[in-house]
């Protein structure tokens, strides 16, 4: 199954809130990403669908094994792409900017390159 760039966005903003929100609903996703909340809920559908994500009865969104495990490889990109672009000089802001659009269609094998720089630079 692929998910596609939105899709991924919206796993790594429900693992994110997730972080510090005990219980994330859909008007959480909506005021982090800035959304629509019709935008929001076909995503969610979409994502329940792909067993990404569960959502209850009371309207908590939960990531599911699978989603978890795909938001944690968006976020470690977007993580490591925004260093090595800090680090390379480019400002924090357009570094977390460029690091998001990247992150979701750079090549495992380039990512992995990529990654082993930031760690040598960060020992």
């Amino acid at each position: 199954m692929t998910i596609h760039e939105s899709g991924e966005m919206y796993l790594e903003s429900i693992l994110v809130l997730s972080r510090s929100i005990a219980n994330v609903r859909a008007i959480d996703i909506v005021n982090h990403t800035g959304y629509s909340k019709p935008s929001i809920s076909r995503a969610l559908g979409l994502l329940k669908k792909d067993c990404m994500v569960t959502v209850d009865d009371n309207g908590y969104i939960r990531l599911t094994a699978a989603g978890e495990a795909h938001a944690l490889k968006i976020y470690e990109r977007h993580r490591i792409l925004s260093a090595y672009f800090e680090h390379l000089g480019v400002s924090h802001e357009v570094a977390s900017s460029d690091a998001c659009k990247i992150e979701h269609v750079i090549s495992d094998e380039t990512f992995d390159k990529i990654k082993a720089q930031v760690l040598k630079i960060s020992q």
